[in-house]
């Protein structure tokens, strides 16, 4: 699936990037400066929603559960990918407050060590492919058979992949790497207070409904797809087109599949120190250069997931 020689050219020179994609020192500051207050709102807005979301169950009964759940699962995305931004350190400006929040309130309640995260998603980025790369289990040996394919996505969906990466994750606590240990009973901690909450208010089932049970099942599948959406069938290079996909990006599944633009995973590859709200911006100066051209980028992700397991 690497794309042919004809659509990896160079693009052209504009004022705002560089022919190899890579933004022009006159712009690369203002494109990569940080807004801390918008995206703490954003931050504020991932709790209304999720708060929201329990409440109207709640409130509405059983019929509104599934969509609910459903709804739970993107929830998971979304903190996802604003936890992604704090290993960047791209959430908030100050270093120190960027960390914390991304801890506490982003990484801890979403089973997520954002430290850990961030030494092995740089590896990553040093070189997608190369030997240290930890995500290879996702996005390796692709395109594979649409059986093979269709059977990771149902372990996903029930909750198999999900359980099986907890017990692995839970039997940290018998590390011998104190800060595995430590950084462990935090996120037990934090999820803890959760559960307390859902008990204090009448609701102890909440919990497990709508944040647990999503957290293994649906978050999984929505990992999976987007995952094999930005690497799978590609190989390691310089050139990151050969590494990475580019697929335009449409409302629905910016909604669902990758919040935050997140999508924007070429730009994101390209430099890594442009924040989420100006990916868009950075792709369309790509496109404009020539570097990502329409026999490049894949019109949509079910195209891609299709190639990618024909």
């Amino acid at each position: 699936m690497v794309p042919s020689p004809e659509v990896l050219v160079l693009g052209r020179a504009t004022p705002d990037v560089q022919p190899d994609g890579r933004l022009q020192p006159e712009l690369r500051a203002e494109v990569r400066r940080v807004p801390s207050v918008r995206n703490t709102l954003s931050i504020g807005s991932v709790y209304a929603q999720t708060i929201g979301l329990i409440v109207f169950a709640v409130w509405a009964g059983p019929w509104s559960w599934v969509p609910v759940f459903l709804l739970m699962g993107r929830t998971h995305a979304q903190f996802a990918s604003l936890m992604h931004e704090a290993a960047h350190r791209l959430l908030l400006r100050n270093k120190r407050a960027n960390d914390v929040v991304g801890r506490w309130l982003i990484g801890y309640p979403a089973f997520t060590n954002t430290d850990a995260y961030r030494r092995v998603h740089m590896a990553h980025h040093r070189e997608e492919f190369g030997p240290d790369e930890p995500d290879i289990p996702l996005y390796a040996n692709y395109p594979i058979s649409t059986a093979s394919f269709r059977r990771k996505l149902t372990r996903d969906a029930l909750g198999r992949t999900g359980l099986r990466l907890l017990r692995d994750q839970l039997a940290g606590i018998t590390s011998r790497v104190a800060v595995v240990r430590r950084t462990l009973l935090k996120i037990l901690a934090v999820q803890a207070v959760l559960i307390t909450v859902a008990i204090v208010l009448g609701y102890w089932w909440v919990y497990t409904l709508f944040w647990l049970a999503p957290y293994l099942t649906v978050w999984r599948v929505i990992n999976r797809l987007r995952s094999v959406a930005e690497h799978g069938g590609l190989t390691a290079s310089k050139d990151r087109r050969v590494a990475t996909h580019s697929v335009t990006q449409h409302w629905l599944a910016r909604f669902f599949l990758v919040p935050y633009n997140i999508g924007y995973h070429l730009a994101h590859h390209v430099d890594a120190g442009v924040p989420f709200r100006n990916l868009p911006r950075y792709h369309r100066l790509l496109v404009e250069s020539g570097y990502v051209n329409p026999g490049y980028e894949y019109s949509s992700y079910r195209s891609l997931w299709r190639a990618l397991h024909s």
